[in-house]
Parts: structure tokens; C-alpha cells; sequence
């Protein structure tokens, strides 16, 4: 296993979408400070590339003059309890824009994530609650910051700035501290304040007896739940060697692999972003995604019991999943021909912070790609698969996410994320059975939840000029033309504006959607295009009238198509914390721009399902979910044709 790491620091800024290094965000920060007159006062939030128009950026080509260099910076001003918008210039060391954003909550921050802990242990309040479940360490107990949501007036982003923590216990330092939930126990903390405000006790719960440890040192505990007398045996090691090296070749943050080129991106609150994804098809370099992330990702929980009911978070708008990617090691995260990219965040103090290895890259067999073998002469001919795969890992408290890029020498694109991690825990009197969840261990449970994530693809099949048709399989009509009623058609239906454009998955008629060029047409004369091709899917089973659901609006549909707005970037709005709703997909469609031939960007929605099994204790075996860009049109006949033989024993994969 190999390994290739980029600098943070050293890697020189060649092209306009570079991510920014470690010394311009320490720069941007200094800059802002100066030219906005900030006080100590002032928090950075997210500090990230200001990317250059479209328009500029496709003009742009090595060797042409640096396109100016912008950062745009969130600020909260804990002076005045307001959230600022700005942009300075690297290049001019000028201030662009500079904006307050009156009544929203920014993300929450590292060092809040941080420090209400500590917080809420040193409340009187709190304490006694924990003593009248016969808790008198409180050095054991996990306090987690959950996110507000919206429960009513009082959680106005206008009027303060407000977290709900829980409560687990550790019963020993070390221990799964998720195995025991405080049940009935909530707390309210102003983060501005850095105090606790309120402390709800629901009434007592007995904490659950059994630890449910899987760390290595607690492998083997007979207390444990589930417990294995030792390490299974018979597992071979596996070599992954590619001993030339690997196939990809990498420049900066420029990959060009198996006819692919594109760029790769990394934000604080996206994490991992692909840029200007092309195809070279016999010489020529052809365009299919201009800008693809991660949108929004949303968890509603279905338990209305008070511990439970305020919990749906917007992990990627209430905290970023940039700054909480993990560091990835060679051999356990990622294994093979390794190369990483490094991921570079803020602090507070807008002071670079770097994430080694946020970014994985590295190439894996992914099965045969195609394959005949002619039964009369017994000729075969067979050809295998490969995948560049890109991915991150990031923890949000409980859970891990992880995000999955492949892209195939046939021309498939997939999308793919990675569950794992901790379920978020419940306890219940023991010999009782949860109504909204399922038992894992004595007294404990796992409450039904669904994770939603939006992906925002900024599509550019064969150029800017795009439009999107849904494409239905149906029976034909019978009658002479289908006389015996095993006929049936597609029937396409252009998505002609925005308000047609929010659809839903329908597997009763293998729904899919073609983004197709506007302007140019294969040698059949069709147009080109790429079609998104669903996965498992589910709708939410929230009520529609739920007090939380407009906070996620984007989730009531699986596909909306916009118009490209560079202003328009994520499902929920810019600032979910404490939003009431209404702003994101719902209100980007709302002037129903025309699509057919414009300039198109892609949300879809996927749901994961949860109902939690007790395989999934004590931690969590990955689920995956996603869904596929497959070429449609897009080539004049099977991309992959050129895929050279295997060797083999004896010889080559096939026989002529």
C-alpha cells in the first residue's frame, strides 16, 4: 500500500478553482478584520474560496493572467448578535462586499461544539436532574450539542442563539457513553451567553445496565451485548498491489484518470466538491458537470417522546461537514495506490486549520465491464471494470457519513454515501417495547429516523445549454399494433420550467431523468446526454403538518430542476439553524424560470429509511445509498470498447 499526500501549505495556485491554502485563509481573516473594523468580539464561521463567475472561469486557460483571488467569510458578531456576509480580494486587498444578515443563526461553531460540554456540567440544574437518577460523577457524562430546530417563538434566530444538548453517561471512563441515555432530559443553552437557560426534566428513566462496548479493550467482555469469545479466525490477508504505480496522474487539485479530468474541491460546510467533470471521447474533451456537492443532508426523527421529538438536524446548514471530516489512514479508511488530498478549514479566529488526508483517492476493481462468449465458436471476449473512487469520512456526534465518488471507464458516475457510526439512543423502563423504535438491548432502544441527502449537480452535457426530460416506461395501447399486449414505450416529457421540474421517484414506471444537450446531437441523430438514475429512495413520514417540516421543503420532492443561480447553492437556505422554513428549493422555484435549453442545475433528494435493527448495536454495520450518472446518447456506441485484456493465467482473458 502506497500513499501520496498534497501539502496544505505548498501547493501553488495554478488554476481559479483551487481550494484555498492555509496562508490565504489566514490572510483573508487578517484582511477582513482590518477592512470591517472587526473587534475580539467577531467569530468566523466559514471561511472559503469565492469562486469566479462561470462565464470567466470556463474562459479562462493555463497561461492566461490569475483571475482575481476571492474569499467569502461568515461572520457572527457576538457583540451585536448579528451575522455578516463578506468578500475581500487576495489580489487588490480590497473588501467586495460587506453585508449583515439580520434574524438567521450561522452553523454552529467548533469551539461552541466544544464548550457546551463544560457548560452544561457546571449547571446546578442539570446536576441535581443527574442526581435523582443516582448520578454523582459528572466527569462520566457525554453531553452532545444538538442543534435547536424549531419548536416555536421562543426559538426565534432573531432574539437568541440557542442549542438543546443530551445526555449519556459513561459508566466507566472509556466505556460506550451512547449506551446509556439520560431519557426525559433536555437543556437549553444560549451560546452567546456560554450559560444554560432553562433545563426540562420529562421525569426519570432507569439508565440502561448493560455497557455494549465494542472498542478492542472491551471486545471480549462477557457483560458485553453482543459478546464474541474471541476474534473470528480464517480471514487471509488480501494484497492490493499495483506495482507501476497508479493509473490517475494528479496536478495540484487537477485529476485527469482513464479519459476523465476534473478538479477537486474542498469547503468547510460542503466538504468534498468535484469541478468541471469531463469525458476526452477520441481526443475531444467533453463537459458533463460543471460544479457537483453535497446540498444539504437532513435527519428528522420519528419519536414524539420530549427527548426526541425537537431532534431533525440539518448536519451539513446547522454544522458543516467539512470541518468534521476525519483524518484517513492508509490500510483502514483507504486501501491500495493512495493519493490524498488534504482538507483546510477555519478556526474561530479565522486561522487555518489543517485536516490531513481529508480527501481519499485511489482506483479499485470494480468487476467485469463487459463480456460475450459466442456458444457455436466458443470465442470469448471479456473485459474488466475499474472505478476511480474519491471519498471523505466525516463524524457528526453519533453518526459517520461517508461520501463516495466513483467514476468507471465505461462513463458511469456514481454517488454513493456510507452510514455507520452510533444510532442516536433512547432508554425505556425495562419488559416494555418502544412504539417508535426498536429494542437493541435491555432498556434501550433505537428510535426510527431517515437520513435525507440533496446532491446539487450544476450539469453542463456538452456545454451550458442543457434541458432535462423525465422518461416514464407504460404499456402500449392495445390494439393492432399490439395484439398481444406485451408491448410497451417510454413516453418523454420535457420539464419546460421550474414548477414542472419538482418531481418524484415512481418505480411503477422506472422513472428516470435525461439531462440532454439543447444543441448538439449524436450520429443518430439524437441529443446527448447523461441520465440520472435513481436508487432506493423514500419519502418522509413526517406529517406535512409537522411544526418542523417547512425547515426542509427540498425533501418533497426527489428531483427539483433550477435555472443556475450562483447565489442558489444549498436545499435549505443558507441558514437553517433556528429557520422556521421556507427558504431553500421551495423558494428558489417560486418564479418559475424557463428551463428548456438554459442553464440547468440538478437537486436530488435521496432518503434513507431507518428502522433501526438490533444488528445495529452496538455499532452500526454501513448502510449505503445513491444513485448513478449513466451516459445516454452521450457516446455513438459502448465507451469501454477500447478496455485492453486481462492478464491471466496462461494468458489473456479471452479467447479469438
Amino acid at each position: 500500500m502506497t500513499a501520496v499526500s498534497d501539502s496544505a501549505t505548498g501547493t501553488a495556485i495554478t488554476h481559479p478553482l483551487e481550494p484555498l491554502t492555509a496562508d490565504e485563509i489566514a490572510n483573508a481573516g487578517t484582511l477582513l478584520r482590518e477592512l470591517a473594523g472587526l473587534g475580539p468580539t467577531a467569530r468566523f464561521v466559514f471561511v472559503s474560496l469565492h469562486e469566479p463567475p462561470k462565464a470567466d472561469v470556463l474562459a479562462w486557460s493555463p497561461g492566461d493572467p490569475p483571475l482575481p483571488r476571492e474569499v467569502e467569510l461568515t461572520v457572527y458578531e457576538r457583540g451585536d448578535r448579528t451575522t455578516y456576509e463578506g468578500v475581500v480580494s487576495l489580489t487588490t486587498r480590497d473588501l467586495v462586499s460587506w453585508r449583515p444578515r439580520p434574524g438567521v443563526q450561522p452553523p454552529i461553531m467548533f469551539e461552541e461544539f466544544m464548550s457546551c460540554e463544560a457548560i452544561v456540567r457546571a449547571d446546578p440544574r442539570w446536576q441535581d436532574a443527574m442526581r435523582k437518577r443516582g448520578v454523582t460523577d459528572f466527569s462520566l457524562a457525554m453531553i452532545d450539542p444538538w442543534a435547536a430546530s424549531w419548536t416555536g417563538p421562543e426559538d426565534d434566530p432573531a432574539v437568541r442563539r440557542i442549542t438543546r444538548p443530551l445526555t449519556w453517561m459513561r459508566s466507566a471512563p472509556g466505556e460506550h457513553g451512547y449506551a446509556r441515555p439520560v431519557e426525559g432530559l433536555v437543556v437549553i443553552v444560549d451560546l452567546d451567553a456560554g450559560a444554560v437557560v432553562d433545563v426540562q426534566d420529562h421525569g426519570v428513566v432507569p439508565l440502561p445496565s448493560k455497557p455494549g462496548n465494542y472498542e478492542a479493550a472491551w471486545q471480549f467482555d462477557p457483560d458485553n451485548v453482543p459478546a464474541f469469545p474471541e476474534y473470528r479466525d480464517g480471514l487471509k490477508p488480501i494484497e492490493i498491489s499495483q506495482p507501476d504505480g497508479p493509473s490517475f496522474t494528479v496536478d495540484g487539485h487537477s485529476v485527469t484518470w482513464q479519459k476523465w479530468h476534473l478538479r477537486i474541491g474542498f469547503t468547510p460546510r460542503e466538504g468534498l466538491v468535484l469541478h468541471q467533470v469531463s469525458y476526452d471521447d477520441r481526443g475531444t474533451v467533453r463537459p458533463v458537470i460543471y460544479r457537483a456537492s453535497l446540498a444539504e443532508m437532513y435527519v428528522p426523527y420519528g419519536d414524539p417522546k420530549p427527548t426526541h421529538r425537537f431532534k431533525n438536524v440539518f448536519d451539513q446548514g446547522e454544522y458543516g461537514v467539512g470541518w468534521l471530516a476525519n483524518p484517513l489512514t492508509l490500510g483502514c479508511d483507504c486501501v491500495g495506490h493512495i493519493h490524498y488530498f488534504d482538507g483546510v478549514v477555519n478556526d474561530q479566529d479565522a486561522a487555518p486549520v489543517t485536516i490531513p488526508n481529508a480527501v481519499c483517492m485511489h482506483e479499485e476493481d470494480a468487476g467485469i465491464a463487459w463480456k460475450h462468449t459466442d456458444f457455436r465458436s466458443g470465442a470469448v471476449e471479456v473485459r474488466r471494470r475499474r472505478r476511480l473512487v474519491i471519498s471523505t469520512i466525516v463524524t457528526v456526534g453519533n453518526y459517520e457519513y461517508g461520501y463516495f465518488w466513483y467514476l468507471y471507464n465505461d462513463g458511469t458516475i456514481e454517488y454513493e454515501v456510507k452510514l455507520t457510526g452510533v444510532i442516536s439512543t433512547a432508554a425505556i423502563a425495562v419488559g416494555e417495547q418502544p412504539t417508535h423504535g426498536t429494542l437493541v438491548a435491555p432498556g434501550l432502544y433505537g428510535p426510527n429516523h431517515q437520513h435525507f441527502f440533496c446532491v446539487r449537480l450544476d450539469m453542463a452535457v456538452d456545454g451550458l445549454v442543457n434541458r432535462v426530460v423525465e422518461v416514464d416506461s407504460q404499456p402500449s395501447p392495445p390494439g393492432p399494433d399490439n395484439p398481444h399486449g406485451n408491448a410497451w414505450e417510454t413516453v418523454k416529457t420535457v420539464l419546460a420550467s421550474e414548477a414542472d421540474a419538482a418531481r418524484d421517484t415512481d418505480a411503477n414506471r422506472a422513472r428516470y431523468w435525461r439531462v440532454e444537450s439543447a444543441t448538439e446531437s449524436s450520429a443518430l441523430g439524437a441529443p446527448t446526454g447523461f441520465a440520472l438514475m435513481p436508487g432506493s429512495n423514500t419519502p418522509p413520514m413526517y406529517s406535512p403538518d409537522a411544526l418542523f417540516a417547512p425547515r426542509a421543503g427540498f425533501t418533497q420532492h426527489q428531483l427539483w430542476v433550477t435555472a443556475y443561480d450562483p447565489e442558489q447553492r444549498f436545499a435549505a437556505g443558507d441558514y437553517p439553524n433556528q429557520n422556521p422554513g421556507g427558504d431553500g428549493l421551495p423558494a428558489f422555484i417560486a418564479g418559475d424560470r424557463p428551463l428548456d435549453g438554459a442553464d440547468v442545475v440538478i437537486w436530488y433528494t435521496f432518503g434513507a429509511h431507518h428502522v433501526v435493527r438490533p444488528e445495529d448495536w452496538p455499532v452500526m454495520p454501513v448502510s449505503t445509498i445513491g444513485f448513478m450518472l449513466k451516459p445516454s446518447g452521450f457516446f455513438d456506441g459502448n465507451p469501454a470498447l477500447d478496455l485492453p485484456p486481462s492478464e491471466a493465467a496462461g494468458g489473456h482473458c479471452h479467447t479469438g
